[in-house]
């Protein structure tokens, strides 16, 4: 069998930040607040902010910067109770801990969405702000989502960490909640190792976290709004909390912008590639007993760098003889609720207190698969890893019937 492909390396880093980091080096400038304008930091987000369409972005150490500041700058008291899915990265319940407030979790279905029916039934149990995970890059059914918090006032932040590209009904997600926060850890459409971004069109809500962020004593001034100018609803609302709000420090350095700012014209080819990668080995699968890979939503249109998929027929040991083959086959899949200790597995969530149980969300995660499909791959490549997984759960329930 041909050798399967390294799917843990992203693509190269571009030639243009290679360049940019080299006269960073040289000036030794990395501190996003040195330059009085213009920093490489202060650009990323004024380009980020365009290409989104939003009004203001702020660049954060990681997409957990970015949910944190969110819930600060929302000035929720504390103990808030914050409505997030049951199938996420711990990252997302840590940074609620971290912002003084609780957790509550719902049910997610088969298809990795947030169930409806139960998301509105928590709704009412005094939740305070909501934050919806694309999971992975599945979109939740936003217009209900939106008109029922809508109707409560109850704020969204959408955490589009996975989702840098989708659309939902043509409007870029991360857009359609209060605050949107995006990833730039390795493993996204754009990669700068660590990272993270928040965008909104909020003067009064940005303004805060830009202070909290760690833009001390007037280092706030050099945030700019919409093409750089200076509004003057964002320029009352600093003045408003300068020296009121605490510095957490968690700003991204112009070496991370450096990496980032190169890859943003690589983004449109980067997702039209990965969905086209992604909807042809779904289409393999799906063709296959055993295999079930779930449809998006109709308004949704998927950047996706990796495909998720549910084990059909199998119990939890063929499961597992399943993932053992593929891996000594060179794929190596994770099943979410299987991979030991796997951090999107609620159940393993252990700093939450009163941790609930979600048997609905637990039993998807028990036969759901992740395989890595960077954009990069060709044809050839992800046939390969195809007939891998395609051969591995045949020879799997071979031995079962046998």
């Amino acid at each position: 069998m041909t050798q399967p492909p390294n799917v843990h390396d992203a693509e190269p880093i571009p030639a243009a930040a290679r360049e940019a980091i080299d006269a960073l080096m040289q000036s030794g400038d990395l501190f996003r607040y040195t330059a009085p304008q213009d920093a490489p930091v202060a650009l990323l987000e004024q380009e980020f902010a365009e290409l989104i369409g939003c009004k203001y972005a702020l660049a954060v150490s990681s997409c957990s910067a970015a949910l944190f500041l969110s819930l600060k700058a929302l000035d929720l008291p504390r103990d808030a109770r914050v409505l997030i899915p049951g199938f996420t990265f711990a990252a997302v319940p840590s940074s609620v801990v971290h912002a003084d407030c609780v957790p509550v979790l719902c049910e997610v279905g088969e298809n990795y969405r947030i169930d409806m029916a139960a998301f509105e039934a928590r709704l009412d149990q005094d939740i305070a702000a909501v934050i919806i995970s694309h999971m992975r890059g599945h979109t939740s059914d936003m217009d209900a989502i939106m008109a029922l918090c809508d109707a409560r006032g109850i704020p969204v932040i959408e955490d589009a960490a996975h989702s840098l590209g989708t659309t939902w009904n043509g409007q870029n997600i991360g857009t359609i909640g209060r605050i949107g926060c995006f990833s730039f850890q390795s493993y996204k459409m754009l990669n700068a190792g660590e990272g993270g971004i928040l965008i909104t069109d909020d003067a009064e809500l940005v303004a805060r976290a830009v202070i909290m962020s760690g833009a001390y004593e007037h280092n706030w001034q050099k945030h700019k709004g919409p093409r750089g100018e200076n509004t003057p609803d964002l320029a009352q609302a600093f003045a408003k909390w300068q020296n009121q709000l605490p510095l957490y420090n968690l700003r991204m350095s112009n070496l991370s912008a450096a990496v980032i700012r190169p890859q943003i014209p690589e983004l449109a080819r980067r997702v039209r590639d990965g969905l086209k990668n992604h909807d042809y080995v779904a289409a393999r699968l799906n063709a296959a007993p055993y295999f079930d890979v779930p449809a998006p939503l109709a308004p949704e249109q998927r950047a996706p760098d990796s495909i998720q998929f549910n084990l059909v027929g199998m119990t939890e040991d063929d499961i597992r003889a399943f993932a053992k083959s593929a891996a000594e086959k060179g794929v190596k899949v994770q099943v979410f609720g299987l991979s030991e200790d796997n951090a999107r597995a609620f159940w393993n969530w252990q700093f939450l207190k009163d941790l609930p149980e979600l048997p609905q969300t637990r039993a998807m995660l028990m036969k759901a698969c992740d395989v890595r499909l960077p954009v990069r791959l060709t044809k050839d490549e992800l046939d390969v890893i195809v007939d891998i997984l395609l051969t591995a759960a045949s020879e799997t329930m071979e031995r079962v019937a046998a």
